[in-house]
Order: structure tokens, then sequence, then C-alpha cells
């Protein structure tokens, strides 16, 4: 019976993860391109699992460090060709303590910034941008997939990496 559920389980995971409507490889081609997408994040990684697991245990409903999943329609980096704008949760250790208590996670608008893009050897893209007028100083590390997947390494000199899990999509017109 277990084993059961264990199959269902992963059948309807991997049936949810495929549902979920991903960019075609055009359209990821044009946007990262053309600079002009929006990476949502879906899951969070910390680096230390251990300090968090430690953390997470002392909560209600005991529950474990790990991959930690995210809303993934609020958490997002934007990227256009004069801005990188990031509103991501952090979980790890940080080395210095934030001054308010809305200063917490990764936020920032930078407009000055290092973008360095290279398209991967077999398929997709590996992209490094580094803002320069950021209060902490920030390296995303991006890697993006033909089909719009992508993972998000952020490294800083404030806190512990973390990597992100999500995909790409268009960034939306404003225009009406």
């Amino acid at each position: 019976m277990n084993r059961l559920k264990t199959i269902f389980a992963a059948a309807l995971a991997f049936v949810s993860v495929n549902a979920i409507a991903q960019t075609d490889k055009a359209t990821t081609a044009k946007i990262v391109e053309a600079k002009t997408y929006t990476f949502v994040a879906r899951s969070a990684t910390p680096l230390n699992v251990q300090d968090i697991s430690a953390i997470m245990s002392r909560m209600p409903g005991n529950m474990q460090g790990g991959t930690i999943n995210l809303n993934e329609t609020y958490y997002e980096v934007k990227v256009t060709p004069d801005s990188v704008v990031a509103f991501l949760p952090y979980y790890g250790r940080s080395f210095t303590a934030p001054i308010g208590q809305n200063e917490g996670g990764i936020k920032f608008n930078s407009k000055k910034f290092d973008y360095k893009g290279t398209k991967g050897r077999k398929r997709g893209w590996d992209i490094v941008i580094e803002p320069k007028d950021a209060k902490e100083n920030f390296r995303l590390a991006l890697n993006i997939g033909d089909e719009g997947y992508a993972t998000l390494s952020l490294n800083s000199n404030a806190k512990q990496s973390i990597t992100y899990q999500g995909y790409l999509k268009e960034n939306e017109n404003k225009e009406k």
C-alpha cells in the first residue's frame, strides 16, 4: 500500500510539474537575447541545510529543511536591458543583521550592473549578473534551459549562498 502511494505521489508530482506552462524554445531564446525576462522562483535550497532543519524542527508541525517550496507568483527577479529588480526570500545564515524589520530577504533595484551571458555548449544559457548599486555585493548566476526552466545561484558577501529553482516568463507590457 505504501509503495502504491509513493508511485501515485511521484506520478502526480511529475504531471503537475509538466502541466505548468513554460516558454517554448523560440520564446526563451528571444527573451534571453533581448534581456527582457522574469525569473520566477518556485523553490529555494539554502547552503547550510542542517542549520535550517534545526530551526524548522522547533516550529509547529515539525517541518524539515532542505528544499523550501515558494509561492511561485510572488518571488522573482525581473531583468530588463536597463535594470535588474530582485524580490526573493532568504533562508540561511546572514553575517550582518538587517536594520529594519522589512529589510530581510534579497531585495534590490539596480540600474548599474554587469551582465554577462553565454550560450551553453550543448543548450541553454549561462548568465551572470553583478549589481553595482545594491547595498550588498550580490552575484547572481542564472542557468537557463531551452524550455525556460532555470536555476539561480545567489552569492553575497554578507550571506551564505542560496539556490532557487524556477522558470522564466516574458515581462508583461505595462502599455495598454
